[in-house]
């Protein structure tokens, strides 16, 4: 695994390179250019932003702009999180001549699909930025905790994204799989709503790693509070294990690319 990762260091200017071209290739003649990378994210605020109101008018409380702020927080880096599953899984498939006809580490295409997504979550936080400025959110010592609240939904992503890139090159429909989980995936995470609306059944929806990552950043920005620290190591740990067990599978099956296609 260590020598993997090595491997992909010392070509970072590839890495940094396919990203660049993912991310223009994203964008080229298209008409609202930048505006897409905050399109998902915009639809996933609008979606929530119904279901908060229908949540409202059901419990009878009245509908705040922490509903609007809240929901914002969290669709920005779920956005990025199903963006860069979905992209990384196809990474190697849509870069098949470059897999079977030159040498270099096959890490790096996962990777890169995975970095240019990060350009889109950055555009999306800039405006999600500006929106909180709008709403009056303020600042706290506790927003200190965004990087680590970051970096293991970035793990995680590129995790499952090097896996299933793998896993594409054997099987088509992997790329099917991973569409269908992504559009259920967002009725078992509180990116609309908060796990505690469901009392002591809360912590069922915090075993999905990416749940307390997101109720984390929303305790943070939003509530100016810590996040559980307890479920931030639980998806820190889950996080590591993940991309440990995706890179040794990854080494595993890569002998059989070349093969596979």
């Amino acid at each position: 695994m260590i020598h993997a990762l090595r491997e992909v260091f010392d070509r970072r200017d590839l890495l940094y390179m396919l990203a660049w071209r993912d991310i223009q290739v994203k964008y080229k003649q298209s008409i609202m250019g930048m505006l897409w990378a905050i399109f998902m994210p915009l639809v996933i605020v609008c979606a929530g932003l119904m279901v908060r109101y229908a949540l409202a008018v059901v419990s009878g409380t009245p509908f705040s702009i922490l509903d609007l702020t809240s929901v914002a927080v969290k669709a920005v880096p779920w956005a990025f999180f199903v963006s860069a599953l979905r992209f990384g899984t196809n990474s190697m498939v849509a870069n098949v001549n470059l897999v079977t006809k030159i040498y270099l580490p096959r890490l790096i295409f996962p990777l890169a699909a995975v970095l240019s997504q990060l350009f889109d979550f950055l555009v999306a936080t800039a405006v999600v930025t500006l929106l909180l400025i709008v709403a009056g959110a303020g600042l706290s010592v506790h927003l200190l905790w965004l990087p680590l609240l970051i970096a293991p939904l970035v793990l995680l992503a590129s995790a499952l994204a090097i896996i299933s890139s793998a896993g594409s090159l054997f099987f088509r429909d992997v790329k099917y799989i991973v569409e269908a989980f992504l559009t259920f995936a967002i009725f078992f995470t509180p990116v609309f709503y908060d796990s505690s609306l469901f009392g002591t059944w809360g912590p069922l929806l915090l075993i999905n790693p990416v749940s307390p990552l997101l109720e984390g950043i929303s305790a943070t920005v939003i509530m100016h509070q810590s996040p559980s620290l307890p479920w931030l190591g639980y998806s820190g740990v889950v996080s590591v294990l993940l991309l440990i067990l995706s890179l040794a599978v990854f080494k595993k099956l890569e002998p059989f690319f070349a093969e596979s296609i």
